[in-house]
């Protein structure tokens, strides 16, 4: 599932190879994510709904999104959708956090190619690992422990 021609710690247009775009309309839930992805040396960017992921997306340079599944306006699910449909956007892992833990939230996000599903209240090393792991299984190298 990786990207051609990418090796861990590989590097594209200057940009460094673990660009994480984080996607929660509860400025708290991003801005505790972000620190924490921070501190452990990751490059963060932020959306406050669905139209700002997108957007983020189609710019390029993102290497991964943890996303909320549950906004106003452009929701995940919307995401995830289109995100399907579009090839230049297919190759981004993506991990959904969410409050519904319902069989049925994890079937469709399932069906929409997720990396992982992480249910609210969460761990934050669970995130850590999850985020970890799909950067390496998508070519990409995650920063090493400091």
């Amino acid at each position: 599932m990786g990207r051609p021609g990418m090796t861990p710690g590989t590097q594209r247009m200057g940009v460094p190879a673990n660009r994480i775009l984080i996607v929660d309309d509860d400025k708290s839930i991003r801005l505790l994510l972000v620190t924490f992805l921070r501190h452990r040396g990751f490059r963060l960017l932020e959306a406050r709904d669905g139209r700002e992921a997108l957007a983020e997306m189609h710019a390029g340079n993102i290497d991964l999104v943890v996303m909320d599944l549950m906004m106003p306006g452009v929701s995940g699910m919307d995401v995830l959708r289109e995100r399907a449909t579009d090839p230049s956007l297919q190759h981004i892992p993506i991990i959904v956090i969410s409050a519904n833990d319902g069989y049925r939230t994890k079937a469709d996000v399932f069906d929409k190619d997720v990396w992982a599903v992480i249910t609210k209240p969460f761990e934050l090393e669970a995130l850590l690992e999850a985020v970890t792991t799909g950067l390496v299984q998508a070519n990409i190298a995650a920063p090493s422990a400091a």
